[in-house]
């Protein structure tokens, strides 16, 4: 009998699909998970479904970023497009593109991350596929599950009359991706507030307990801060259509994001409405649901920061009354 060839490309598939361990097995709704041609599951109720890729040198560095957060990045930043339909995590698959300088041990770490964000969402990671690649990518497609279609929330809800809502704080992970790239400013702020932002930056948390909570308590419209919250207002705006006026001087901005900025020369609003990748939630909101809307999302913030009125599109407001142009990041741009 001729000798087997060896098939790298299958051995670490066994090797990945062993250090995720058993989050496919564990999930009631996989029948069948990593391994196998397909996975199977058996859904019940609604599903939401999205695709999302992370790919060096776009948005991220391998420089900057060990791949231990870079695989946790993947997975939570595919989960926040999931928590902004209010979805329960049910299933991610991950297709991994290798570079040539990228070892097993490489691979190995960077699942390491996947499979901790997996196991704090309660995600199965449920299968996917590997290839050579000139850089380092990933693509994750995640599934949520609802009880039924009317359960998940869309963008195209915005209403006149509602009020704008944001959870948490914005800026902080633009104000760390500087800190990244210019380490000196480190020192102005001391390194606690530096490692924070870095944080926000590099390991974002995917807003899912709040998603279906706003959700639960009325929400009409909702949307992830992915790409800065004026270019996703105006995906709100668009969806609805509606007229979203945002007061820039009510906005919860992270501790941290006025020192950064004023050390780097740059804007903290800036920072806040366009450097995106906070992974907040922006949910249009009917006026009396904002008192259970607050509660229901504790211990997280929820702050009211505008209107939505009769039109179509995004003004943003300063204290001074005065425009600011709505901007967001480009996803065809390269870092």
């Amino acid at each position: 009998m001729d000798e087997i060839p060896p098939r790298p490309e299958f051995d670490l598939i066994e090797r990945l699909a062993e250090r995720v361990g058993d989050t496919a097995a564990d999930a009631d709704r996989v029948a069948v998970g990593i391994g196998d041609d397909g996975a199977v599951t058996v859904p019940d109720g609604a599903t939401a479904t999205s695709v999302d890729m992370l790919v060096e040198g776009v948005h991220f560095r391998r420089s900057t970023s060990p791949l231990r957060l870079i695989g946790r990045k993947a997975l939570s930043v595919a989960l926040s497009d999931i928590a902004a339909m209010g979805a329960e995590p049910g299933e991610a698959y991950v297709a991994l593109g290798i570079p040539p300088d990228l070892d097993e041990a490489g691979c190995l770490e960077l699942y390491g991350g996947l499979a901790e964000v997996a196991s704090e969402a309660g995600t199965a990671l449920a299968g996917g596929d590997v290839s050579a690649s000139p850089v380092l990518a990933i693509a994750i497609t995640v599934v949520g599950h609802g009880a039924a279609a009317g359960d998940f929330v869309s963008r195209a809800g915005a209403r006149p009359g509602h009020v704008l809502v944001v959870t948490g704080e914005l800026g902080g992970a633009a104000a760390g991706l500087l800190v990244l790239e210019r380490p000196e400013l480190r020192s102005s702020l001391g390194e606690e507030a530096a490692a924070a932002l870095v944080a926000r930056e590099t390991d974002p948390t995917p807003r899912l307990t709040a998603g279906r909570a706003l959700a639960a308590a009325g929400a009409a419209a909702m949307i992830d801060v992915s790409d800065g919250l004026g270019a996703d207002a105006g995906h709100l705006a668009t969806a609805g259509p509606a007229w979203l006026r945002i007061e820039l001087e009510g906005l919860p901005i992270q501790p941290g994001v006025a020192e950064l900025a004023d050390a780097a020369g740059a804007d903290p609003l800036d920072l806040a409405t366009a450097g995106g990748e906070d992974y907040e939630l922006l949910a249009s909101l009917p006026p009396e649901r904002i008192s259970e809307a607050v509660a229901a999302v504790r211990p997280l913030a929820l702050t009211v920061i505008g209107e939505v009125s009769e039109g179509s599109g995004v003004e943003l407001r300063g204290a001074d009354g005065g425009p600011r142009q709505p901007r967001g990041f480009d996803h065809l741009r390269r870092r």
